[in-house]
């Protein structure tokens, strides 16, 4: 039986997150057909929103207001403020069954006793695509230009969904993703998924902490991208070893947002370690 992932995450459960203030948003519930249950969403509105100008959207799993969305909405915040980053809206997803909507199918026996249902992100990044985006689109002032960010297994969602359906989001931020899942399965893929995508204007953030069984294959993966990079593809690979699976994203939170938000990269351009 493989411990070292379990004990991670629950040493990530047992972590008591910091008393982020909670700062003013809008929340909003979709009864979603896809998934089979309602879901909180939660959206911070950037300044200057009162105007008429459209503007970008992180969206993030993991964002109740007493998960990272309050993490996220003040890191943002003060990016703004300081010019660092563009006003952007904030979607947070609040979780139901995480480990069912942030992991795909699996082979692995012990993989499947971390909850009683996982391999849903399929159904989850459908519920984006057909209810989320489309509810968010109608009811916010927004542009095409949208970004998802996570860490731990929701990070593996975002490693995920830049692989298997790339055209959903422009920007990708996953911090020290759980690519164990499945046996490294994703990353094994990784080399035949990147040579079938196309040229897209698109950014790809990635970090790790110290976590021995996340750490070789985030390397891996920046190999890979060092070696055969997409044509188009603004990417950075920052590890953090001297970070812990509980405080990695903390830590590279902004450096994230900043690179994944920054103007897209001219024709051609990439980025590296």
């Amino acid at each position: 039986m493989r411990l070292l992932p379990l004990l991670l995450w629950s040493t990530a459960c047992a972590h008591v997150r910091p008393a982020d203030p909670i700062p003013p948003h809008d929340s909003l519930t979709i009864d979603s057909a896809v998934l089979g249950e309602a879901r909180v969403i939660n959206v911070a509105l950037p300044p200057g929103y009162d105007g008429e100008r459209p503007f970008d959207v992180v969206y993030m799993p993991d964002g109740a207001v007493d998960e990272d969305f309050p993490h996220l909405a003040n890191t943002l915040a003060a990016l703004m403020a300081a010019g660092e980053v563009p006003p952007v809206l904030l979607v947070g997803i609040a979780n139901t069954q995480r480990r069912r909507d942030l992991t795909g199918p699996t082979s692995v026996a012990s993989d499947r006793e971390v909850a009683p249902v996982v391999g849903g992100s399929a159904a989850f990044r459908r519920f984006l695509r057909e209810e989320l985006l489309p509810t968010i689109e109608a009811r916010y002032r927004v542009t095409s230009r949208r970004s998802l960010i996570g860490e731990s297994l929701a990070g593996l969602f975002v490693l995920e969904t830049f692989f298997l359906e790339p055209d959903l989001f422009t920007g990708y931020s996953a911090h020290s993703p759980s690519l164990w899942w499945d046996d490294h399965a994703l990353v094994r893929r990784a080399p035949d998924l990147l040579a079938a995508r196309g040229a897209r204007a698109q950014a790809l953030y990635l970090t790790t902490g110290d976590e021995t069984d996340i750490g070789p294959f985030t390397d891996a993966l920046g190999a890979l991208l060092t070696a055969s990079a997409p044509e188009g593809l603004r990417w950075r690979y920052e590890p953090r070893k001297r970070e812990q699976h509980h405080t990695i994203f903390r830590a590279t939170t902004a450096a994230g947002l900043r690179w994944m938000l920054a103007p897209p990269a001219p024709p051609g351009a990439v980025g590296g370690r």
